[in-house]
């Protein structure tokens, strides 16, 4: 039973980096009504940024604090994901206003190659670290309940309660915030939204740019976890089936759905594992995904589109 928990609390928390991941997608969804597929390249840019500044600032200010490093590093990538959001919006979305969702579709694409050689071409394309002071020690807990106690990893820990906040914090804007129904008008109907006076410009440059936060905080903690690598970018390969799963208009769904897929990859892997032949933690999430699409396509949370004709 403890090394059984032990699997599920490493579950719950790959789980949580994955939600985290997701989120992006559900946000711009939300506001855009467009799968961003420049998810994942966001979270490399972002992450590279991040490491990179941490690396420069010091060298060029003439200091030696690392958490001064690392909070000015913070503040230049914020900065750089706000720019990319505002290019973003003044060179493809507005003159895509009120298009078919496919041309839309295929403008993420294109962002997603260009950020890719933006990112090698600014930052560089070696593996760099980023150290925001997260242990990596473990933690052994319930030692009085299960002989030797539940060995967890702190880091991850650490990282899923970032992540847990992050998530609690966007629910509250987008429920609670004028922005926040703004956004969500905007993704109901672009022209009604503009026609009671939503600039929609600004909206979409606020929710490119809340993304490219959410994607700057999982590149933080992946590259705090595996260094900043291009392999970082196909970490949103599983934030995929999460969101199919989750839903794509959920914000709550992309946290279940996050936490149902790690649970169950890690779960499958280590018990099924031996029975056929390993490597299911690789494609559990795309099974899982491909079941749900065959029985209830809109997700767990996601909203039931009804078309009337």
């Amino acid at each position: 039973m403890g090394f059984f928990l032990e699997t599920v609390f490493g579950g719950l928390m790959a789980g949580m980096l994955y939600a985290l991941v997701a989120l992006g997608f559900v946000l711009i969804f939300k506001a855009s009504g467009v799968f961003n597929f420049a998810q994942g390249a966001m979270v490399l840019f972002a992450a590279l940024a991040m490491a990179r500044f941490a690396e420069w600032l010091p060298r060029w200010l003439g200091f030696e604090s690392l958490l001064l490093a690392n909070l000015l590093a913070f503040c230049a990538a914020v900065a750089c994901m706000v720019g990319v959001a505002w290019l973003v919006e003044r060179l493809a979305l507005r003159h895509l206003v009120n298009q078919e969702p496919i041309a839309l579709l295929m403008a993420t694409l294109g962002i997603t190659y260009f950020l890719d050689g933006a990112g090698q071409l600014i930052f560089g394309s070696s593996t760099y670290k980023i150290d925001v002071g997260m242990p990596k020690d473990p933690l052994i807990v319930l030692e009085n309940t299960f002989e030797g106690g539940l060995l967890l990893s702190k880091e991850d820990l650490y990282a899923a309660l970032v992540a847990a906040a992050l998530v609690g914090l966007l629910s509250l804007f987008f429920q609670k915030t004028r922005t926040g129904r703004a956004l969500r008008a905007v993704a109901d109907d672009h022209q009604a939204a503009q026609s009671i006076g939503i600039p929609l410009s600004r909206i979409w440059v606020i929710v490119w740019s809340v993304g490219g936060i959410v994607a700057l905080v999982a590149g933080i903690i992946w590259g705090s976890k595996l260094g900043v690598q291009f392999s970082i970018s196909l970490v949103a390969l599983k934030a995929f089936p999460v969101v199919i799963l989750g839903g794509l208009t959920s914000v709550p769904g992309a946290i279940v759905g996050g936490l149902l897929i790690g649970v169950g990859e890690k779960v499958s892997e280590i018990y099924l594992g031996p029975f056929l032949g390993g490597g299911i933690e690789n494609w559990f999430a795309y099974v899982l995904a491909l079941a749900f699409l065959l029985i209830r396509p809109q997700g767990l949370f996601g909203d039931k589109i009804i078309d009337r004709v």
